[in-house]
């Protein structure tokens, strides 16, 4: 007995802080998904307080994106200059301040500073996330490792849907806000205790913005992350924000219901994001799990979009596809990485993951904007209302971003699991 104790496999102490550190980044992206979503079980609330339509709460839900997708260079930049424990550290509070300012905003443009704040600091979450795991993991296991983490985001994602819906039943709005701050603190403290730094800054300044500058020219960068707008665009564009009222309207459901059905979206992205990244890794390839992701996301993405008539356990099953499809956007992130230098590992994250992020920022007021511009006129208490035509035509934008995407990804070089620049 003794002598199994003796030869029993260990993990050594520093790899075990090592995975905790890339739980705790991995944490952070699951906070930063309920903070993403949490605006769409919201929308009756901050339409009637505020009274706005559908373009301002569009438009307000989007400065988190604004915030998110300027600062996915910047925090590139600042990943391969300094690491991430004190860069998530100060993030994770950052979130925590931005939830008290939207908790406590008097006025539409004190909400959306307070979401541009939650935003332009949840940028460290993801990001950190994968410079963990770039640091202290070998390459092979990159796409797994993020799979991983995209699993935990979309875990958030869900619980920023019905669950966060019963708390803001219970309380309200304001007071569900201020109780989401309080996981930005544990998250700091979380932080400061798991995460470690491996590698020291490794060039100026000049070679850093060199690296820059470098990921910017490469055209597989681009087509990455334009490739990526196909697949998050459902799931900021419909899920995010837009869904809920369109099931409330179609199936004729409660919104704690609907924000139940528009979170299997996001179960999919949670449970295809690990499946798709060992498969990438296990057979070393990275073009065509992406492609078929895409191709996935777009069918489904026109079913839930063209055909509204459809029982409620289909549209369950295309919200589940169009996020298991959407998944293969980890394969993008890998891949980036092996196109480029990897001194400008965290530069081609930032800015791969900025335009992906996008997508919100660009379809949730555009969508909202479509469906102001197809207004009848019609409120119910206090709220406007919208037609199914109205919708359908708003997520036909959706539909053509993912075939827009699957031909980006189809000009992507394929890596086969190897740094190539």
């Amino acid at each position: 007995m003794s002598a199994a104790k003796e030869t029993a496999p260990t993990v050594h102490p520093v790899l075990r802080l090592a995975l905790y550190g890339w739980v705790t980044g991995a944490m952070f992206f699951f906070y930063a998904w309920i903070l993403r979503v949490a605006p769409s079980v919201m929308i009756d609330e901050l339409m009637r307080d505020f009274t706005v339509g559908a373009a301002a709460v569009g438009n307000l839900s989007a400065f988190y994106f604004y915030g998110y997708a300027g600062m996915q260079i910047p925090v590139g930049l600042l990943m391969d200059r300094f690491g991430p424990r004190r860069l998530m550290t100060l993030a994770a509070l950052g979130c925590a301040a931005g939830c008290v300012l939207f908790a406590l905003a008097p006025t539409l443009w004190a909400l959306s500073l307070g979401r541009f704040m939650i935003g332009a600091t949840a940028a460290f979450s993801l990001v950190g996330a994968m410079t963990v795991a770039g640091q202290w993991f070998p390459p092979a296991r990159f796409a797994l490792l993020s799979g991983f983490a995209m699993m935990l985001g979309m875990a958030g994602g869900v619980f920023g849907q019905a669950p966060l819906r019963l708390l803001v039943d219970r309380l309200d709005w304001r007071q569900a806000s201020l109780a989401l701050a309080s996981g930005g603190v544990l998250l700091a403290l979380a932080v400061v205790v798991t995460v470690r730094d491996r590698f020291r800054p490794s060039g100026s300044l000049r070679q850093v913005m060199a690296g820059l500058s470098r990921v910017g020219r490469n055209r597989q960068t681009w087509l990455i992350a334009i490739a990526g707008l196909g697949t998050t665009g459902p799931l900021l564009g419909f899920a995010g924000l837009w869904g809920v009222p369109f099931l409330v309207l179609t199936q004729g459901i409660d919104r704690t219901a609907a924000a139940g059905v528009t979170s299997m979206v996001f179960i999919g992205w949670g449970v295809g994001a690990p499946v798709v990244g060992w498969l990438s890794d296990r057979f070393r390839r990275r073009k065509l799990p992406f492609v078929t992701g895409l191709t996935l996301t777009a069918i489904a993405m026109a079913g839930l979009a063209w055909a509204p008539g459809l029982p409620l356990w289909a549209v369950s099953v295309l919200c589940f596809l169009c996020g298991f499809g959407g998944s293969g956007q980890i394969v993008g992130f890998a891949a980036v990485r092996e196109l480029n230098p990897p001194a400008a590992g965290g530069a081609a994250l930032g800015i791969v993951n900025g335009v992906v992020t996008g997508a919100g920022a660009l379809y949730q007021p555009l969508l909202g904007w479509l469906l102001d511009l197809t207004w009848t006129g019609e409120m119910a208490g206090g709220v406007r209302v919208y037609t199914v035509a109205a919708y359908s035509t708003a997520f036909s934008v959706l539909v053509v971003g993912a075939f827009i995407g699957i031909a980006c990804a189809l000009l992507m070089r394929e890596t086969r699991c190897r740094q190539s620049a």
